[in-house]
């Protein structure tokens, strides 16, 4: 594929979620989010590989800045913290990886956030159930459909493509405009 064929790919996906996909849903992740921060309460982050670096990502412009100088928000990225992964892969399961730092960091009130451009993700499943045992608000951005995850979520947010990297480059679009949105609604 050309470097334009490749371009309007993603220029296709993108049309896709205009014309087909989640766009309500992201406005109630928003409020969703909006209201976790303004209740004092964690959004926690997670994802595996790719999805992994945009959930540090995400929470990379949440606790600094997006757009505007203002008070740093509490989120954390549960696939950041190299010890405690390692850690308890090693002495349990990756499975259960993010579950065990949902029972760490959680709070009722609080939400999850997991990206997993297959919705099939073992460990970030495992996490919103988890999230879920702990009266937690779920939110899954993932590719088409959703998959397993589709069965946890509070709220889908799915990308009407199977090519994980055009889910990737759309999650990238998403996730930075929801955290534009949150961000407005925060106090300098």
């Amino acid at each position: 594929m050309s470097i334009a064929g490749y371009l309007q790919a993603s220029i296709g996906v993108l049309q896709d979620c205009i014309d087909h996909a989640p766009i309500q849903n992201v406005e109630r992740a928003i409020v969703e989010i909006g209201r976790t921060f303004d209740a004092g309460k964690p959004l926690l982050v997670c994802g595996n590989g790719g999805s992994a670096s945009d959930a540090s990502h995400i929470a990379g412009e949440l606790v600094g800045r997006f757009l505007k100088e203002r008070r740093g928000l509490n989120c954390i990225c549960l696939s950041a913290d190299s010890a405690v992964l390692t850690a308890w892969a090693n002495d349990y399961a990756y499975e259960s990886v993010f579950a065990r730092q949902v029972e760490a960091y959680g709070a009722v009130g609080g939400t999850l956030l997991g990206l997993s451009t297959s919705g099939n993700s073992k460990n970030v499943v495992e996490a919103f159930k988890a999230a879920r045992s702990m009266n937690m608000t779920t939110i899954a951005l993932t590719g088409q459909g959703g998959g397993e995850l589709a069965r946890h979520a509070d709220i889908l947010i799915d990308v009407p493509s199977r090519h994980t990297p055009l889910v990737q480059q759309a999650h990238a679009c998403l996730y930075h405009y929801i955290c534009e949105r949150v961000e407005a609604g925060r106090p300098v």
